[in-house]
């Protein structure tokens, strides 16, 4: 019996492994045929996927080629970009300009042009299978780009064309391609497809086999490359003022700007210059490209309700009397201690005077300043014309505007944040009512009037430095535009505050500047700032997000003192 058990047993054995030898040959089998599968799926995706990229790239270079006669905001890419930021939610704008700062344009084009390259990509894949599909994905590109352009405010009709011709010029190239490669299958060079779109016979023969279809490719995105090269060069040409913007000569003002006081500018490493130089000024805006105004061609309305509707060209702008003065911009995006704030030395018209010329009519409260890109910016009228010096700026820290700063003209109102008092590229001012209407940011939600919020900043020491322990020297700056600063405090871990030394001051609508020594033991340290401005009012302690009319709070920064 036991001789029979273990015989028994030992078949069973033998036969459950063979049993589970033949589950694993059934199992690698199975695995491989999957994975042959799946290489022979990838392997047919890939022509699928250059044609995709191929000519989605067709698209976007016929674009830029057609937006030379369009102009550079028609292009496909950018008109998308622009009808993209005007419906971003305040919120992730805010997100985008607190994470990416001035390259959040550069960071929301990499993103319009990561989504063309996955939906081409899909395209032409599934253009293999169903040739109707594809050419459907393309003729949805083209036709978002069309809307994309006649969704901005100075919108014309000819601006739907590089969108329109660049996605029927690659519907075109989607068909070619994909019937080439069919028929180079078909023919045996290739893998038979399931279910053929067209004969060879529809066909060049020399279209009709392996090489063909890649000769075919191959001219087909040097075509999407030249033609976008091509358009983005002549476009850069055609549109750029730069070299009009150096022949401009502006007039000596009539009114100068007293000398910026010697010590104005405490000499501590690190700390702001009080002048910002304009290659490192702040720029935050919504244009994708930068607006070209010709100086030559430019004017600028005034109008609305006025009793003399008024316009003046550039040249009629110089030859008025000139008034230079200092001023601090700030932009209501700027979180507490950040970058968005500079000073420079401007020069322009005074806006009061041409607003009494034209005669403002009772009951006019709102000036709304109109850009070339369609942007609207409203100001308090009575802020304009309470004595403060409003300009219509062509000048900044002695020479003509910079493009990116709003060439040939923009508005200047001190005591506001920009985006209620600043319009770059103006072209356009008319007299209204706040109640009757709302300029771009607020309908976004921001507030109609935003003053300056008394703020500061610490420079120096740099958050997270390591310092000696002993004397330190912080250092920074402080602003309440056109109320000017009458002191900084400082502390250091929740102590007593410290007054700072206060720099000399230039005006009250210019920042000032402040230093104030610390005697700090080894270890972790924070550091806070406060100011106080000409009126008598303390900055708040009290946090507030950028949204809906600017950020409060102290400024702080950790240091360690070794």
């Amino acid at each position: 019996m036991r001789r029979f058990g273990r015989t028994t047993g030992t078949a069973a054995a033998g036969k459950a492994g063979k049993t589970g030898t033949a589950a694993r040959t059934t199992a690698r089998k199975t695995a491989q045929k999957t994975a042959q599968k799946l290489v022979r799926t990838a392997a047919r995706s890939v022509p699928g996927a250059a044609i995709g990229l191929i000519t989605a790239g067709l698209a976007v270079g016929v674009g830029e080629l057609v937006a030379v006669w369009s102009g550079p905001q028609t292009a496909p890419a950018i008109a998308v970009g622009s009808a993209a930021i005007d419906l971003t939610p305040t919120p992730l704008k805010e997100f985008a300009i607190r994470n990416f700062g001035t390259d959040d344009k550069l960071f929301l084009l990499t993103g319009i042009y990561t989504t063309l390259a996955l939906i081409a990509l899909a395209a032409g894949i599934l253009a293999l299978r169903r040739l109707a599909v594809g050419v459907a994905l393309v003729a949805v590109f083209g036709a978002v780009g069309a809307w994309a352009a006649l969704s901005r405010p100075t919108s014309r009709t000819g601006d739907v064309w590089p969108s329109l011709l660049g996605a029927a010029v690659a519907v075109a190239a989607m068909v070619l391609l994909v019937r080439s490669y069919q028929a180079a299958r078909a023919s045996g060079e290739e893998e038979a497809t399931t279910e053929p779109t067209a004969t060879p016979s529809r066909l060049p023969l020399w279209a009709q086999n392996r090489r063909g279809f890649l000769a075919l490719a191959t001219g087909t995105a040097g075509a999407a490359a030249l033609s976008g090269l091509v358009g983005r060069v002549v476009v850069d040409r055609r549109y750029n003022v730069a070299l009009k913007r150096a022949r401009v000569k502006i007039p000596a003002p009539t009114v100068r700007a007293a000398a910026i006081p010697p010590g104005a500018h405490p000499n501590v490493a690190g700390l702001s210059d009080f002048i910002t130089p304009n290659s490192a000024f702040y720029r935050v805006d919504t244009d994708l490209v930068l607006p070209q105004v010709d100086p030559d061609a430019w004017t600028l309305r005034i109008h609305g309700m006025v009793d003399h509707p008024l316009e003046l060209t550039f040249a009629d702008l110089l030859a008025r009397p000139l008034i230079e003065h200092d001023q601090t911009l700030s932009c209501v995006s700027n979180e507490v201690g950040g970058p968005y704030v500079g000073t420079a030395r401007w020069i322009g018209a005074a806006l009061a005077d041409l607003l009494r010329e034209a005669g403002v009519q009772r009951g006019a409260d709102q000036l709304v300043g109109r850009s070339i890109d369609g942007m609207t910016i409203g100001t308090p009228v009575e802020s304009v014309l309470d004595g403060r010096t409003g300009l219509l700026a062509v000048a900044m820290n002695g020479e003509p505007l910079p493009i990116a700063h709003g060439f040939p003209c923009r508005m200047l109102v001190p005591g506001f944040f920009g985006y209620v008092s600043a319009t770059k590229w103006l072209v356009d001012l008319e007299l209204t009512t706040f109640a009757g209407y709302d300029p771009y940011w607020v309908q976004r939600g921001w507030s109609k009037i935003a003053p300056v919020k008394t703020a500061s900043r610490i420079d120096v020491p740099k958050p997270f430095a390591r310092v000696p322990s002993g004397p330190v020297t912080a250092a920074g700056v402080a602003w309440a535009t056109h109320r000017g600063i009458d002191a900084v405090e400082v502390r250091s871990d929740g102590g007593p505050w410290t007054l700072a030394r206060l720099a000399q001051a230039d005006t009250p609508d210019t920042w000032r500047q402040w230093t104030c020594d610390l005697n700090l033991t080894p270890g972790l340290h924070k550091l806070e700032v406060r100011a106080t401005d000409a009126t008598g009012a303390a900055q708040t302690e009290q946090r507030a997000d950028t949204f809906p009319n600017g950020a409060t709070g102290w400024h702080s920064v950790v240091i360690t003192a070794i």
